[in-house]
């Protein structure tokens, strides 16, 4: 009994010293843990939403809390080498506006608006380029410029051939002026913008976005409005929106260069985004012609003619006397005296067949010809039927004297 007892008595006195290890043991993992968890709050409320926070939005103190707001300020820049190049240009695309006076009675006149490009700067003067059809039968014309300024212009010249004109103004509004470009190396697919001023001066400086959509387009064009064309030009096709009034503005590259003057659209209902633009390599002579002459110096041959597809199977029998099988051509229906055609020998009913060599099927092809592969001053081989019998001349081309 004893010994149980003092068995028993030894059990008890390691049962409570177990007891003891185990308290302190759980008493140091609580400070632990609370000191963890004071540590963590702090990185908790930055990431667990409001409501596991605090109960009902409500701080330890009572008073209504607000959920923490992550602010974040993003810069985004928006300048692309698109809007350098529209920077670089869009100063220097500007309105024309075209003022005809009505009559007599009539205060002030009527007014049509286009677009110009300031391609020149010199000697207190800047040069404007844009349409024959911007400025055509203007009693006034002037200059709007990007800020509203409006400055009287003067034409310098004007050709209907090319839709092209120059016009001078002071140049003491003038602070940009564009770069050409090189439009012989444009393709097919390269981005391109319009600039210009589609339905009048209220849109001023409207930039449309493109592609280059086909180059050395040929669009037949009829200057005389007689249903029949006159010429055919040669121009780059873009998607870019052109609109009326965008006529004489830019056509430009990615770099911010003008390679081409917007000229026509083709506006029909079912026709969509098939614009025109004239050739900056193909303006330039032009241009400086204009400006420097105030007409464009073309070879010249001193004839009236007429495509035989437009005279009756009649007249190419009985007053041209043609062999049957000659069904192409240009017939000569007048020769100016003194002129080339007149010393070289050409007469009146003679039908032009080739030049140097080269066919000629009608009026369009012969004025390509001449305007495009010879110059003032060069000899021309000229091949025609008179009366049923084929002869070659050569020719040396002159100037046009107006």
């Amino acid at each position: 009994m004893g010994y149980y007892d003092d068995h028993y008595g030894q059990y008890r006195q390691e049962q409570k010293g177990n007891r003891r290890g185990w308290f302190l043991s759980a008493f140091v993992g609580a400070i632990l843990g609370a000191l963890l968890v004071l540590i963590s709050i702090p990185a908790l409320s930055d990431i667990l939403p409001y409501d596991i926070l605090s109960e009902s939005g409500r701080t330890q103190n009572g008073e209504t809390g607000t959920a923490p707001t992550i602010q974040q300020n993003v810069s985004v820049d928006v300048t692309s080498q698109l809007t350098k190049a529209i920077d670089k240009v869009s100063d220097a695309v500007v309105g024309v506006v075209n003022i005809q006076e009505t009559n007599f009675w009539s205060q002030g006149g009527e007014e049509g608006t286009g677009s110009g490009v300031i391609y020149k700067k010199e000697n207190g003067k800047a040069f404007v380029v844009t349409n024959h059809h911007v400025v055509e039968n203007a009693s006034q014309l002037e200059i709007s410029l990007k800020d509203g300024t409006r400055v009287p212009a003067k034409l310098l010249g004007s050709d209907v051939l090319m839709d092209l004109a120059v016009l001078e103004m002071d140049a003491k509004h003038v602070k940009k002026v564009a770069e050409f470009g090189n439009s012989d190396t444009v393709k097919p697919g390269e981005p391109v913008i319009a600039i210009g001023n589609p339905l009048g001066l209220q849109f001023a400086g409207s930039v449309t976005q493109g592609i280059i959509s086909g180059t050395n387009r040929t669009v037949e064009v009829d200057l005389d409005q007689d249903g029949a064309p006159d010429w055919n030009a040669e121009v780059l096709q873009t998607d870019a929106a052109i609109n009326p009034g965008n006529s004489g503005g830019a056509l430009v590259n990615i770099e911010g260069q003008v390679i081409g003057i917007n000229s026509m659209k083709i506006a029909q209902e079912e026709v969509e985004g098939i614009g025109f633009s004239i050739p900056i390599n193909s303006a330039i002579p032009v241009i400086s012609d204009l400006e420097k002459y105030g007409q464009v110096r073309r070879p010249y041959m001193g004839v009236e003619l007429r495509s035989l597809s437009d005279i009756s199977s009649y007249h190419l029998q009985a007053t041209l006397h043609l062999p049957k099988d000659v069904t192409e051509g240009v017939a000569v229906i007048q020769v100016v005296p003194m002129s080339p055609a007149a010393r070289a020998g050409l007469k009146q009913f003679d039908v032009i067949v080739a030049l140097d060599g080269q066919k000629i099927r009608d009026v369009l092809d012969l004025r390509k010809y001449l305007y495009t592969k010879k110059s003032i001053g060069d000899k021309m081989r000229v091949t025609f039927y008179r009366d049923g019998e084929k002869h070659t001349v050569t020719m040396k081309l002159e100037r046009e004297s107006f």
